[in-house]
């Protein structure tokens, strides 16, 4: 059995009030090319199908359309995929009854039956091979929220929660499969040891209080796709439970690596390989500096000239940092006028200052601080250093964390 693994699509993503549709139709008709050329039996999309919970009309027609071309070209393909803690699980499920036609389903939300009992069922998707024998059995996770693992019946704690969520559902999967089928679990999570993007993923936990150990999938799983993690990575060095990565650099901060999606290959029980299929980068992303201002400037002016016969929607984009001592009115109006003419598109412009050094004598040389880069716990804990005097305690940030989800979780509400 041949499985494509993609994650954190990201469909409606704005880069700092740019839309990507672009970038995006370009990876969608790519992955299209690749399963007429590889013809897996099983697509994966693990979570973040969207930017948002509320996604814009186009970015919904990218995946529907993208979902009938797919089975148009392969009739026998199986899709399945999950919601991330970008989507909204119920949005996510809504057209489920119409895609299952398309031999796609759609997971968005865990439920439980009668007195604490996991509805598995509803979890546990056959995938077929070419010939309609069912060769595996997906185990499909979505993102696991605290209201849907917590409660009367299932206590308070939501990593027991989760736990148990796990625990159940590959009881089930291991009763139901026969000698022979692979068990493929698909899960949208952030694993403890996993590398994260500061810029683009929302935060699941602070620190690592709330990563998930690998031994959550035991050796009967013959592989685990995850998403949230939009680097691609191996966890734990282990081959079988892998982050694909987002299709497509989703911050300035994710433009040192190359994306993928990762094609699995399983003989019955047995993971035979993962081969990595690099996505060839339909725009690129820039980053000029920190720098001192006139230095930058200079940088700009020997950029490339527009090109009136290429393609200006593939014109890179620009991130711009400058360090300065003191502000400077006329900033962007500066940037800006160096930028005439130039054969990219200027979306952000950050603003660094250095710190002053230290009471006691210490290195002048400060670190640069850019506030708009800080997580919402590292903007936590610097306030209560500066009001207290102290570093902050994990009881208090672990209170933190949970008003912090208890907020993302009322904002995502369709």
């Amino acid at each position: 059995m041949r499985l494509f693994h993609t994650s954190d699509w990201h469909l409606g993503q704005n880069l700092h009030g740019q839309e990507r549709d672009f970038e995006h139709a370009c990876f969608l008709t790519w992955l299209l090319a690749r399963l007429a050329e590889r013809q897996p039996d099983v697509l994966l999309i693990a979570g973040d199908i969207f930017d948002t919970v509320n996604p814009p009309v186009k970015a919904q027609e990218r995946l529907y359309d993208f979902i009938v071309n797919a089975h148009e070209q392969n009739p026998l393909l199986t899709i399945v995929m999950i919601a991330g803690n970008h989507d909204s699980g119920s949005r996510i499920e809504l057209p489920a009854p119409l895609m299952r036609r398309l031999r796609t389903h759609a997971l968005g939300r865990v439920l439980w039956l009668d007195d604490g009992v996991l509805d598995a069922e509803r979890l546990l998707l056959p995938l077929p091979d070419a010939k309609g024998d069912v060769r595996a059995w997906c185990l499909a996770l979505p993102f696991l929220r605290p209201a849907e693992v917590t409660g009367p019946t299932l206590g308070d704690d939501y990593l027991k929660g989760i736990a148990r969520v796990h625990e159940r559902l590959i009881e089930a999967a291991n009763r139901k499969r026969e000698p022979g089928q692979a068990l493929i679990a698909v899960s949208h999570a952030h694993m403890a040891g996993g590398s994260v993007s500061e810029d683009s993923e929302r935060s699941l936990i602070i620190g690592n209080a709330e990563a998930l150990p690998a031994s959550l999938f035991g050796p009967s799983i013959t592989y685990v796709a995850l998403g949230h993690l939009h680097k691609p990575q191996r966890v734990n060095g282990e081959e079988r439970i892998r982050y694909s990565g987002s299709p497509i650099p989703l911050s300035f901060s994710e433009i040192g690596y190359q994306h993928q999606i990762l094609e699995i290959n399983c003989d019955g029980e047995t993971l035979t390989s993962v081969d990595t299929c690099l996505i060839p980068r339909a725009v690129n992303l820039q980053r000029l500096g920190p720098a001192p201002l006139a230095e930058l400037l200079v940088q700009l002016k020997e950029l490339p000239n527009v090109d009136l016969l290429a393609d200006p929607d593939r014109q890179p984009w620009l991130e711009v940092r400058v360090r300065l001592d003191e502000p400077q009115p006329d900033l962007r109006n500066q940037i800006e006028t160096a930028l005439q003419g130039k054969a990219v598109r200027l979306v952000r412009i950050g603003a660094e200052y250095a710190g002053k050094g230290s009471a006691d004598g210490g290195d002048d040389d400060a670190a640069l601080i850019e506030l708009d880069q800080l997580s919402p716990q590292e903007l936590f804990s610097r306030a209560w250093q500066d009001n207290f005097g102290t570093e902050v305690d994990e009881q208090t940030l672990s209170d933190f964390a949970t008003l912090l989800r208890e907020v993302q979780q009322e904002s995502e509400q369709p």
